[in-house]
C-alpha cells in the first residue's frame, strides 16, 4: 500500500497563539459618494463580499449623523470581521473623523483595509508607520479640500467685484404672480412683492393670456 497523499487545502493551518486565535467572522465592504448623481462603481472591492455585507450610501461625509449605512456597519461589527474600503477619503473627510471611525472599528475587533493606500489596521497589529501614513494622507486630503473651498470663495469675490457674479438663479412662483394679476394687483407692485423684474411679470401675464 502506497503512501496516502493529503491535499494541503484540506486543512487550515493556524500558527497563532491559543490566547489570541482569530477567525474571520464576516467580510464587509463600505462605499460612499457625495451626491445622488455619482456612482460607486469605480470603488472596486473584493468580489467575494456578498450583497448583504456591502454598505453603500450617497451622502456627504461632513457629518456622521446623516450616514445611516455607516452607522449600521459600525453597529454590526463583531470581533474578527474584515472591513474593506476603497480609500480613506471615502470613509471620512476630516482627519478627526477618520481616526475616530477607524479606532472605533479596530476597538470592536475588526481589521480595516484601505485598498488604494494599501493600509491595514487591526487590534493585534501595531503598525505605527501605517497609522502615521493614514494621518498624513488624511491631513493632506483635508488641506486640499480647504484650498478648493478657499479658491471658490476667492473666485466668487472676484466675480462680484467685476459685476459678473449673479448667484443662484431666482425661481419665480408663476402661480402666485398669476393669482395677484387676477386679483388686480399692478405689475410694479407684484415685481416688488415677488422680488422680480416688471418685465417678468408682464411676460407671465402674456403667457397666461395666450398672447405671444
Amino acid at each position: 500500500m502506497g503512501p496516502i497523499k493529503t491535499d494541503r487545502n484540506d486543512y487550515q493551518l493556524s500558527y497563532e497563539s491559543n490566547d489570541k486565535k482569530k477567525s474571520i467572522m464576516a467580510k464587509l465592504g463600505y462605499k460612499r459618494v457625495s451626491s445622488e448623481d455619482q456612482s460607486t462603481d469605480r470603488q472596486e472591492l473584493p468580489s467575494d463580499i456578498s450583497f448583504k455585507n456591502m454598505y453603500e450610501e450617497k451622502v456627504s461625509a461632513g457629518g456622521r449623523t446623516e450616514r445611516v449605512e455607516l452607522a449600521d456597519l459600525l453597529r454590526r461589527i463583531e470581533p474578527g470581521d474584515e472591513i474593506h474600503i476603497y480609500s480613506i477619503d471615502r470613509l471620512a473627510r476630516s482627519l478627526t473623523d477618520l481616526t475616530s471611525i477607524v479606532d472605533e472599528m479596530v476597538d470592536k475587533g475588526a481589521t480595516v483595509h484601505f485598498l488604494k493606500e494599501n493600509l491595514t489596521f487591526s487590534s493585534d497589529k501595531q503598525d505605527f508607520a501605517g497609522k502615521l501614513m493614514m494621518q498624513v494622507l488624511g491631513a493632506i486630503a483635508e488641506f486640499e479640500r480647504c484650498l478648493i473651498r478657499q479658491r471658490q470663495r476667492e473666485g466668487i469675490e472676484k466675480a462680484k467685484r467685476a459685476g459678473k457674479y449673479k448667484g443662484k438663479p431666482r425661481t419665480v412662483d408663476r402661480g402666485a404672480v398669476i393669482k395677484m394679476l387676477s386679483a388686480g394687483v399692478t405689475p410694479s407692485q407684484i415685481a416688488k412683492l415677488a422680488n422680480i423684474g416688471v418685465a417678468t411679470v408682464y411676460r407671465i401675464g402674456k403667457e397666461q393670456s395666450g398672447i405671444s
